[in-house]
């Protein structure tokens, strides 16, 4: 597995070092996951039906035995080939996948991009699914309305926030979903190659709020 970290922080724990539990916002302990791969589709029924039985399928570790902490404060950046675990690694933070083994704690709430998507629904207008993902991270009514404006002009996609997602190019989906999790207030911020596609005005826009962020 091609997989490495850097960290950036005042505190700046190396790899394998554990920050110290008071600065401590994510803990990972001896995190693996790993898939079955099956050596004919109907193995898969046949182990539903008897546990027991071997040699139906081999195990394949998309992630094993990776230690790590993320003090606050501190942004990391996860480097690594195709296939290398990068994105099963932050779901598993996030808590869209479950580990195999190890133990993963984190001390703050949590807000993610995690792919394209943004688990909008594509039928439902921009503004829609903004008030419907902010209300999934907890923002009240009474916040919602104050949060609204600052997201749209963060957002800055004009009169298609009135439009619905499928109608929208991927630039302006990963627009409205940063803007998002960008103001409903967290601690923990995880943010997969979405920006990637995003335009350079627009990127830095994001980069400066994450700057402020650690801040």
């Amino acid at each position: 597995m091609a997989l490495s970290m850097s960290f950036s922080s005042p505190i700046n724990p190396s790899i394998g070092e554990l920050a110290t539990p008071v600065h401590t916002c994510i803990r990972v302990a001896g995190l693996s996951k790993s898939y079955r791969n099956f050596y004919q589709p109907i193995n898969r029924l046949i182990q539903i039906l008897r546990p027991q039985k071997t040699g139906l399928y081999t195990d394949f570790f998309a992630l094993k035995d990776i230690s790590f902490s993320v003090a606050r404060g501190e942004s990391v950046a996860i480097v690594g080939r195709n296939g290398s675990g990068k994105s099963t690694l932050l779901q598993l933070i996030y808590g869209t996948i479950k580990p195999s083994s190890g133990q993963i704690t984190t001390h703050g709430k949590v807000a993610a991009l995690l792919e394209l998507g943004a688990g909008f629904d594509p039928e439902f207008t921009g503004l829609e699914n903004l008030r419907m993902t902010a209300t999934l991270y907890g923002i009240t009514e009474a916040q919602l309305a104050t949060k609204t404006e600052q997201i749209l002009a963060f957002a800055d996609i004009g009169e298609f926030i009135h439009q619905p997602v499928k109608t929208y190019s991927t630039g302006m989906v990963v627009r409205l979903a940063f803007a998002v999790i960008a103001h409903v207030d967290v601690e923990i911020l995880i943010v997969d190659e979405a920006l990637a596609v995003g335009d350079a005005v627009f990127t830095q826009k994001c980069m400066r709020f994450i700057r402020a962020f650690k801040d």
